[in-house]
């Protein structure tokens, strides 16, 4: 993908030229899965993989045009009648709306996207989206928002136009990203610091494909909420569910499958802690936190699947592979490694792709 390629896009369907061009990556999460809309901390990276949009006003017509190299079909709305269509644009016309809901005046505009995030692969194709749209919007109509404030309007879009309940995590990551950095983000507070990552991870895509609102994500979220409200009758005083701590989910005696979700947040949590120490004093990740984290979630979460398990038992038996797990949810998509870059490339043959920490959003052009 160039830049060039959603400027033609944009000059082909609407004949006239772009005034603002800018794009979001992808992203990646190392470890601290499920753990965002609990409170947790998280751990991701940007990647190289991105989406980038090329955007102007309409002055008359009163209606906001998004076109995509990668979707076939249309999408129109109005910023000031806006409704879910249940298709990709929503993703864009949810952004429109956060912006309105949230005091910033815009107008109608046109939209050319184009991206090489994969969708469905758990790399937030939809964050880069709307991240990239965000931005954008941002700097067609004269707002000055910081990055963290754009992700924000990412989120509140998925969660409010879109329906899936998410966390923050892949709209920070996708804003905030940087090179040869994690970003190590406490959803609790919407805190973030960077930590160094110089690591190659591998990308294996299993090419089963899912979208998290249709999938039993709003489920697990509804099971983890339930789990919180029983853990305060004992702790009221309780923040979140991932500040719980073993000895009080033994104390609650949770019924399953309450008692299984619980236990995947409060360990992935001291997973989450055990990786960004270690990064901070100059080490690489260590593996085994990986595939514990990968079992958790099989196991207690049980959000895995057949070709993701398959992935991670292989890696675990591959020569200088050193961990590796699920990552971007579950129940399908991608999985991570880590390991010598000659035993990664072996083991993603045909399927992956190695990538390091790359750039967050940016305005491309105007």
């Amino acid at each position: 993908m160039t830049l060039l390629t959603a400027a033609e896009l944009f000059r082909r369907q609407f004949g006239v030229e772009p005034r603002v061009i800018a794009s979001a990556p992808g992203r990646v999460n190392l470890i601290g899965e499920h753990t965002d809309y609990n409170g947790g901390d998280v751990l991701p990276i940007a990647i190289a993989h991105r989406t980038t949009v090329a955007i102007a006003p309409v002055e008359s017509t009163g209606v906001s045009t998004a076109v995509s190299a990668q979707q076939a079909l249309l999408g129109t709305f109005s910023v000031n009648h806006l409704a879910r269509a249940k298709q990709w644009w929503d993703y864009v016309a949810g952004v429109a709306g956060a912006f309105i809901d949230s005091g910033y005046e815009i107008t109608d505009f046109q939209i050319a996207v184009t991206s090489d995030v994969p969708v469905g692969a758990g790399l937030s194709s939809s964050a880069a989206l709307e991240t990239a749209t965000a931005l954008a919007l941002a700097n067609l109509f004269g707002h000055e928002i910081a990055p963290s404030k754009l992700a924000l309007l990412g989120t509140r879009a998925e969660r409010e136009f879109v329906g899936v309940a998410s966390g923050i995590m892949d709209q920070q990551a996708s804003a905030l990203g940087a090179v040869h950095q994690a970003v190590h983000i406490r959803c609790d507070t919407g805190g973030y610091d960077h930590v160094p990552f110089d690591d190659a991870v591998l990308i294996y895509d299993t090419g089963v494909r899912r979208a998290l609102a249709d999938s039993a994500f709003n489920e697990r979220r509804a099971e983890c909420q339930a789990a919180l409200t029983r853990l305060r009758v004992l702790r009221p005083a309780l923040p979140n569910l991932a500040a719980a701590d073993l000895e009080l989910l033994h104390e609650a005696h949770l019924p399953p499958p309450l008692d299984r979700r619980a236990r995947h947040v409060v360990t992935e949590m001291a997973r989450v802690r055990q990786v960004v120490d270690a990064l901070r004093i100059g080490g690489s990740i260590p593996g085994e936190a990986l595939f514990a984290s990968h079992e958790s979630l099989r196991v207690d979460y049980e959000c895995s699947s057949p070709e993701l398990d398959a992935f991670v038992e292989r890696a675990r038996r591959t020569e200088g592979i050193t961990g590796a797990r699920l990552t971007g949810a579950g129940w399908g998509g991608c999985a991570i490694a880590v390991g010598n870059p000659r035993a990664l490339a072996t083991l993603g043959a045909g399927a992956g792709w190695i990538t390091h920490a790359a750039a967050g959003a940016r305005i491309e052009h105007g």
